[in-house]
């Protein structure tokens, strides 16, 4: 009996150490499982993922700037999640893996330079995100697989219910659809019941139907079936011998039918960023070619058309066109668009010394018809013309836009860098979507933006406009010089020469101008016994990091320095070095002088030597460097170097007198001086520097 229970015993003490052993073997082959971290593109924005919480991986190669960032430390959420991680430091250029969460919206987000990525500011966005390292957080379950949002069909709300349309379907402009669906935004109205026509956009013959005044929706989902032609009523026999823009969307009192004009609810595509509240502006007509105050007699009664064969070297632009499809301008009118656009390669005279053009058609959605290095002469581009289809759609200008800014002007597609980037936006009538942000970011990349309006809306017909003052929210200045507004589609060919003029005159294409392209940057540099020769080569090195982050040439952003003590000696003028290494070996080269401190004295010398001699469309911008109190005056040659529209920062070093880094500083002091405990913290300030600068480029007005 004891040699049985001693046997039972042992049996069990054997199967408890095999399970233990079984269970610690589980437990580490769990302990062991990693997470499978999915990877995403470097043009992915957080907003379309649908989880709230992930972990992704980001490749390499994600520091663009057509990956766009919106924020700093918080983001919104269409931001390129892995270009925002580089920004925010928690990776680099080479990818990595990263923590992304989602939060609310914010009110506004604020553009920053940081890491070599610079993010833009933005008013107001529905979603936020942070992006941290890439580490699980306790307790918190990851996806290995993530979540898409799609854009399928198109929502159009209707009293308390939607209708889905089909993408590709559209409906009548006066409904204000979108051609994807969105969760956000929506516009509540009351309307009469309309009475909706329909156009075969084949024809030109128009077919009206009335709809019972029982129910909005079913009229919303008649004209949702009808094709894409139903913008508005165009052409009855061209409309005869009328050209009046009031009859697009009114039946002729001869019909018996008067309809009444609707203003539909819409929604508001998920990955627009023209996201923004609906405007509440007036309407106010866009400027005519004949009251701009840009009108001449030459442009009154233009010059028959000149054919430049050769090309013409005194136009040296990148031209992108931006030519309406939609179904709303009709077959005649699309005809009459493509000979305007053909001329205007004529009266432009194409070539690769020259102006060179591209197409992008617009309605629903954009696409390039062909690109600027597609045709390097007028009569191969007026051919291509010629043959361009019409696309069909709504007039989606803001998605066009947003195309072009993040798509056309590339090296790929035969961008020159030193041509101006100019893009003619063509519309008849009115946008079926906002322009505003689309243009903004268009802007801030440096693309001078016109407008060429045809047959504006009429009185009766701004109510339907989704965005009133759509052109002086678009364009690049609103003084008229970018905006020209053709009362019919029939005398389009009478801007041609006028716009030829505009599009070439380089020095009035202000976007071209950033601010980091656009100044004449002179930096004052303390060369006093106190400084000594290592913290000299610091400041250098300081000196160098701010010169690497603009756009060096002739026509870009100049640099000079000054150096100074007792006396000052003119390191090298805006004028001696073009290049961006030329500039950063320059600087190197520089030798420590060493004497006393004359910081007034060197302000008046760097006025004179190098501010005098500044290019009138640059602006001027001085940054003087100091780590001690001046022998001399400071006051008065700063005050007189701000009357002269010199922009002054002031970077005080261990011993710099707060009182005189302030006076040096153009206003406010806050955002132009900054003050450093030692010389090893200088590098702090490049970024902030660079940011300010250009945070007071951007907010200068557009008139």
């Amino acid at each position: 009996l004891l040699t049985m229970r001693t046997t039972v015993i042992a049996t069990f003490f054997g199967v408890f150490l095999i399970c233990t052993y079984a269970a610690k073997e589980a437990t580490k082959k769990t302990k062991k499982a990693k997470l499978y971290v999915p990877q995403i593109d470097c043009d992915v924005k957080a907003g379309k993922i649908i989880n709230p919480e992930f972990i992704a991986k980001c490749p390499p190669g994600c520091q663009d700037v057509k990956y766009r960032v919106y924020g700093t430390d918080i983001y919104a959420s269409f931001s390129s999640v892995c270009n925002a991680a580089i920004h925010s430091g928690i990776i680099d250029n080479t990818g990595g893996k990263i923590l992304v969460q989602k939060v609310a919206g914010h009110s506004s987000y604020r553009g920053s330079f940081s890491n070599g990525v610079r993010s833009l500011s933005l008013p107001r966005w529905r979603e936020s995100f942070l992006v941290s390292e890439g580490k699980p957080r306790k307790g918190v379950t990851y996806p290995s697989t993530l979540e898409y949002s799609s854009s399928k069909s198109t929502a159009v709300k209707s009293g308390n219910d939607r209708v889905n349309v089909p993408t590709g379907d559209a409906v009548r402009k006066e409904y204000q659809t979108s051609p994807v669906p969105t969760p956000a935004t929506q516009m509540a109205t009351t309307t009469p019941t309309p009475t909706t026509m329909m156009t075969d956009p084949s024809t030109t013959t128009p077919k009206p139907t009335t709809t019972p005044a029982t129910t909005r929706t079913t009229t919303v989902a008649a004209a949702a079936k009808t094709r894409a032609g139903l913008h508005r009523v165009r052409d009855i026999a061209f409309r005869g011998t009328s050209t009046s823009a009031s009859n697009r969307n009114i039946l002729r009192p001869n019909t018996g039918i008067q309809r009444q004009e609707p203003v539909a609810a819409f929604w508001r595509a998920t990955g627009s960023p023209a996201h923004l509240a609906v405007e509440t502006d007036s309407w106010k007509p866009g400027l005519s070619l004949f009251d701009t105050g840009f009108s001449s007699k030459e442009e009154l009664n233009p010059k028959p058309l000149e054919s430049i064969s050769q090309g013409n070297p005194n136009c040296f632009v990148d031209l992108s066109f931006l030519m309406d499809g939609s179904w709303s301008i009709g077959k005649r009118r699309f005809q009459l668009q493509k000979q305007f656009l053909s001329n205007m390669a004529q009266a432009l005279g194409i070539s690769s010394t020259g102006p060179l053009m591209g197409i992008v058609q617009y309605g629903n959605d954009p696409s390039t018809e062909f690109n600027l290095k597609t045709y390097t002469n007028s009569k191969d581009l007026r051919n291509a013309i010629e043959k361009i289809p019409q696309k069909g759609g709504l007039s989606n200008v803001g998605k066009a836009l947003s195309f072009v800014n993040k798509n056309f002007f590339s090296d790929a597609n035969g961008n020159r860098g030193g041509a101006p980037n100019v893009v003619v936006v063509m519309v008849d009538g009115w946008p079926t979507d906002r322009v505003e942000e689309a243009s903004r970011l268009a802007r801030e990349s440096g693309i001078n933006i016109f407008f060429v309006t045809i047959e504006a809306a009429a009185e009766s017909e701004k109510q339907n406009i989704m965005e009133p003052n759509f052109v002086d929210k678009a364009v690049c200045r609103t003084n008229g010089f970018y905006a020209i507004n053709v009362p019919s589609w029939f005398s389009l060919h009478k801007v041609v020469q006028p716009l030829v003029k505009r599009v070439c005159d380089t020095d009035r294409l202000v976007c071209s101008k950033t601010c980091l392209n656009s100044a004449d940057i002179g930096f004052v540099i303390d060369g006093s016994s106190s400084v000594g020769t290592s913290n000299f080569r610091t400041v250098l090195q300081f000196v160098a990091n701010i010169s690497k982050e603009f756009e060096i040439s002739d026509t870009d952003t100049r640099i000079g320095a000054v150096q100074y003590t007792y006396e000052q000696r003119l390191e090298f003028s805006f004028d001696k070095y073009s290049t961006k290494q030329d500039v950063l070996s320059a600087i190197k080269r520089i030798s420590y002088w060493s004497g006393g401190t004359s910081t007034g004295a060197a302000i008046s010398y760097a006025s004179e030597q190098l501010f005098s001699k500044s290019k009138p469309n640059k602006r001027k911008i001085m940054i003087l460097i100091t780590d001690g109190r001046s022998y001399d005056d400071v006051r008065v040659p700063a005050m007189a170097a701000h009357q002269n529209g010199v922009i002054a920062y002031s970077i005080g070093v261990a011993w710099a007198a707060q009182d005189e880094l302030e006076a040096i500083a153009t206003d406010p002091d806050k955002e132009h001086s900054f003050f450093v405990d030692e010389f090893d913290n200088l590098y702090h300030f490049v970024n902030q520097l660079i940011q300010n600068i250009c945070t007071e480029f951007n907010s200068q007005p557009r008139n």
